[in-house]
């Protein structure tokens, strides 16, 4: 069988195939010899595959330590090599799982009263399956085809039915008072027989990442082939690259889908997928942003959804993030995003407005997520204390306190909030002169603080403390501070600033919980108590209009 690797491979890569060759011919053998076994039940089977377990356990081992080696080795390596190899190392252990579980299976058969006693289920259709995707794996690999891939992934699913028909009638067999011992030990060959079609799934798995150039479940490509599908995407999937992007706490894939190079149709987008609430939200949000503000937010392409996921593919859109804008950038580039970003946010602040009361409820979100935010820095907790005879709150007594407040306290006025307003959800592109908004799936109608709260930790939280930089994000702080002032007279709300305040007491605490700096950690949970400490101390719970907030709790010195 010829290699298709890289012609200039070296005669380590070389090396490299030839094992990963003999390891699956080795494994091929087994299953045939498993199947022999359970058709004619012998030691002389058991003994055949015990004596090749040690072999191919070596087999396994020169080849890992080949992929590590050629990867860590010194020289420089390609991305599609490093693919190829990571999808190599994965084949390789599967297989070799592969082997053990023939194994387990002969011995198995060993603890039969009579050698026979399985035939009486339908093992043979499982080890056919299993056979037949085997042999599919090293020719997928060295011509990335696509079909075989998917199907030695789809396997997995067929035995599971298999093995669930298989258990049924074991259990049958057992309610009806049959042979305990022999129906147990039936169902423990097949459920060996069944966890070879979770190595199959993940040797599938890998064949997708060495064709497609991104790590992807079956699930995730499947969802993938159908949203394509209803963008009007029609060439050969295996055309299609995928790069993950943006790093996501909610468990949601979101990759850089484009064409190869040399691919007839050209394509790239955002593709999306995971929780389906999630998700059509998003979908929902985006065609809701493009009805109010036109180019502000990706356009969708497609769009597919199951019982329990979904996904979607949006428009790719250029530029950079706005945290890449005020860490990077030339400082009249910073100016110039800084002003566009200004105008969109009065634009839509002016344009949704409408005089529809928003109850606060900062300090009953924070509540909600206090453990997850006190988990990573629980010494950040602060107990009830006693200061000779003035007691000093814990940070629970204080946030239950501000939040009897703010029951009291609304929004006068209500915008359509991004609902998730930090610096990495917003584009600059400097070319076209335009703001983008992406990830929008928590959109709303909700108060102006929300969003404003969020992005002025999101600029305060920034892990720099240059002193030019510092300036220029404390720049970006008086600026939004400008606006906010300016906004509120506008709309004659006499309570902003104490939403402010407990908006900012909420984001301050919550985002220790992304925060490995101790010591910033720290820095932002003083910051919330200062403000709730302000808040419960105000002389006058009936005349909001007076409170101050203290500007310089947002400008963070540095020396």
């Amino acid at each position: 069988m010829p290699s298709k690797f890289r012609p200039d491979a070296s005669n380590k890569l070389d090396e490299l195939r030839e094992n990963l060759k003999f390891l699956w011919i080795e494994i091929v053998g087994l299953i045939q010899t498993t199947k022999a076994l359970l058709d004619q039940p012998g030691s002389l089977f058991y003994k055949k595959m015990a004596s090749r377990d040690d072999y191919i356990d070596n087999l396994k081992t020169i080849v890992e330590n080949a992929c590590f080696f050629r990867i860590h080795g010194g020289d420089a390596v390609e991305r599609e090599e490093i693919n190829l190899l990571r999808s190599i190392h994965t084949i390789s252990i599967n297989l070799e799982r592969i082997a053990d579980f023939c194994v387990n299976i002969a011995r198995q058969v060993e603890y039969l009263s009579d050698p026979i006693f399985v035939q009486r289920f339908e093992y043979k259709t499982l080890l056919e399956v299993i056979e037949s995707e085997t042999m599919k794996i090293l020719p997928a690999l060295d011509e990335r085809d696509l079909s075989a891939a998917l199907e030695v992934c789809r396997s997995e699913y067929r035995l599971d039915q298999l093995y669930g028909e298989a258990f049924r009638s074991i259990l049958q067999e057992l309610q009806l008072g049959g042979p305990a011992s022999d129906l147990v030990t039936s169902l423990f060959i097949f459920r060996y027989l069944e966890r070879i079609g979770d190595s199959l799934l993940n040797i599938g798995e890998a064949l997708l990442f060495r064709i497609m150039g991104e790590k992807i479940k079956i699930h995730q490509f499947e969802a993938l082939q159908q949203t394509l599908s209803h963008s009007g995407y029609t060439s050969d999937f295996s055309n299609i690259e995928m790069k993950s992007i943006w790093g996501t706490r909610s468990g949601c894939r979101i990759s850089l889908i484009e064409s190869r190079e040399g691919a007839s149709e050209k394509s790239q987008g955002i593709f999306k997928e995971g929780n389906h609430d999630k998700i059509l939200r998003e979908k929902d949000n985006l065609i809701r942003w493009q009805s109010i503000f036109p180019g502000l937010t990706p356009r969708v392409f497609g769009y597919h959804e199951t019982s329990e996921t979904a996904s979607l593919l949006i428009e790719f859109l250029p530029g950079c993030t706005f945290e890449e804008v005020l860490l990077s950038a030339e400082t009249d580039i910073v100016q110039n995003a800084l002003f566009l970003l200004r105008q969109v946010i009065e634009e839509i602040w002016n344009h949704t407005c409408c005089k529809q009361p928003v109850p606060a409820r900062f300090m009953h979100q924070l509540l909600a997520r206090i453990d997850d935010s006190n988990r990573l820095h629980p010494s950040l907790v602060r107990p009830d204390k006693q200061l000779g005879k003035l007691p000093i709150p814990s940070t629970i007594r204080l946030i239950r306190e501000c939040a009897d407040i703010e029951k009291d306290i609304a929004s006068p006025i209500s915008v359509f909030c991004h609902g998730d307003f930090n610096l990495n959800n917003i584009v600059y592109d400097h070319e076209a002169q335009r703001i983008y908004y992406i990830d929008v799936y928590r959109s709303h109608e909700g108060d102006y603080i929300e969003d404003a709260a969020v992005l002025l930790v999101s600029i305060f939280r920034l892990p720099t403390f240059e002193p030019i930089l510092r300036e220029r994000l404390n720049v970006m702080i008086a600026e939004f501070l400008d606006l906010l002032l300016q906004f509120s007279k506008l709309q004659g709300d006499t309570t902003f600033q104490v939403r402010l305040a407990l908006g900012l007491c909420r984001n301050f605490h919550t985002s220790i919980r992304f925060e490995q700096n101790t010591g910033f950690a720290k820095e932002m949970v003083l910051r919330s108590h200062y403000l709730m400490e302000r808040i419960v101390s105000h002389p006058d719970r009936s005349n909001w209009s007076s409170f101050s907030f203290p500007e310089d709790i947002l400008f963070l010195e540095t020396m």
